[in-house]
């Protein structure tokens, strides 16, 4: 009964599910707009918080962050559920693409809708970096970490390393000077270890059934190989879809090619170039989290079986083994997390962290920017000019009116059709 009352709040979340385009930097903006602004869940200061955190967590860092919401309304209860509620309509959808991919050319899907969706997103995420500039950047060294937060983030926009390295660098600089922030007091040092031995023990099981599974030649063994590739790679990608990609482009198209694997007739999971591409072009142009590539990867690798049954298990294995170590993870950390905040040396950390993520939100707008205005990979200069006055629109429409998110998506959408 006591779920009834965060009924509205699910609700909200269900509409963000359906609304949210661009990837995590344009999720922040949304969060930003529907959760702290337009119901209060939380504060800005702790979508910062939140935010930060998630960074220095592998996984899938938006998924993790709007869980946390829900962790911090209803506990872990309303966690679960704000996780299943999000990731569904895009699993849904990459799913459903696994069975459909055979009925139509892929170069045949119009992209038109979606042409205006990703400068829709940088206006989010400016929006984003312009709300959190007023909290996260008040003194000399969080100016100094901002300012080469941006250039590093500008420079090395697609290195999977560069967010989790400049989030730790900028938590050791604000810790130089003890004087700001004295330590006072001692924080409590109980940890409970439940969702940490899970998650340790389900990658241990996971791999050493996928191994044993296929060395025997089970009947269903590429079942307990779906499993274990997707929760491997929700344990351990740092950086998000844009490293996600890569590894499962090595995994399923490369891997089954190689010497080894052909010397030793291994019977491996496999998919098409062709297909994989389209899967990951899709999965960007739908709302909602990129890890939902999940579940097309789980389905179109046991969809050789040539049974529904079996494609839809892959599908739910797929989605169920991407983002369950990043419910693990994040529910176990972050009481520790908030534990540690108490010590001076993390709460100092902190000041840098902040200022290090509105470093990123700020490199990534610039370098989103400069991507759409190199006229020379653009149709036309009319369309460049298009592009820039919807990131203008759509950061003076957050900025100034209280429209929510889900009608500025369907206004950019329409425009698209229309163009």
């Amino acid at each position: 009964m006591k779920l009834l009352r965060h009924i509205p709040f699910l609700r909200a979340v269900l509409l963000h599910s359906l609304s949210a385009f661009g990837g995590p930097q344009g999720h922040y903006g949304m969060m930003l707009k529907t959760f702290v602004h337009g119901r209060k869940d939380i504060t800005e200061d702790e979508l910062v918080d939140f935010v930060s955190f998630c960074n220095m967590l592998p996984g899938a860092s938006s998924t993790q962050t709007l869980t946390l919401i829900g962790y911090k309304r209803g506990g872990i209860p309303l966690a679960v559920l704000t996780l299943i509620i999000w990731i569904t309509p895009a699993s849904i959808i990459m799913g459903a693409l696994s069975f459909l991919l055979d009925y139509f050319d892929d170069r045949s899907i119009s992209v038109q809708l979606f042409h205006f969706v990703q400068p829709m997103a940088i206006g989010f995420i400016a929006f984003s970096a312009f709300r959190v500039f007023k909290i996260a950047i008040n003194n000399t060294i969080t100016r100094i970490i901002l300012a080469v937060a941006i250039i590093i983030t500008f420079s090395f926009f697609k290195s999977p390393w560069v967010f989790p390295a400049l989030i730790v660098a900028a938590g050791i600089a604000t810790n130089f000077s003890s004087k700001r922030i004295p330590q006072k007091g001692i924080p409590p040092k109980q940890i409970k270890w439940g969702n940490m031995l899970i998650f340790i023990a389900l990658f241990a099981v996971a791999g050493y059934l996928s191994e044993t599974s296929t060395r025997n030649n089970w009947k269903n063994h590429k079942a307990f190989n779906v499993f274990e590739s997707s929760y491997r790679f929700g344990s351990l990608v740092f950086g998000g879809g844009d490293v996600l990609m890569p590894m499962m482009y090595e995994q399923y198209v490369v891997r089954p090619h190689t010497p080894r694997i052909i010397k030793t007739k291994r019977d491996v999971l496999k998919m098409d170039k062709t297909d994989f591409l389209t899967g990951s072009g899709m999965v960007r142009a739908i709302p909602g989290p990129v890890f939902s590539i999940g579940a097309f990867t789980g389905g179109m690798v046991l969809r050789a079986d040539n049974t529904t049954a079996t494609q839809l298990v892959g599908c739910i294995l797929g989605t169920i083994g991407i983002f369950m170590p990043s419910l693990l993870l994040v529910l176990f950390f972050f009481p520790v997390w908030h534990n540690l905040k108490k010590y001076a040396v993390i709460y100092r950390s902190l000041e840098g962290i902040n200022a290090a993520v509105v470093g990123v939100m700020a490199g990534s707008t610039l370098y989103l920017i400069y991507d759409i205005l190199n006229i020379s990979a653009r149709p036309s200069l009319w369309m460049v000019g298009a592009d820039v006055t919807i990131i203008l629109l759509t950061f003076l429409t957050l900025q100034f009116s209280k429209i929510p998110p889900p009608f500025i998506v369907l206004a950019c959408l329409i425009a698209g059709w229309f163009i």
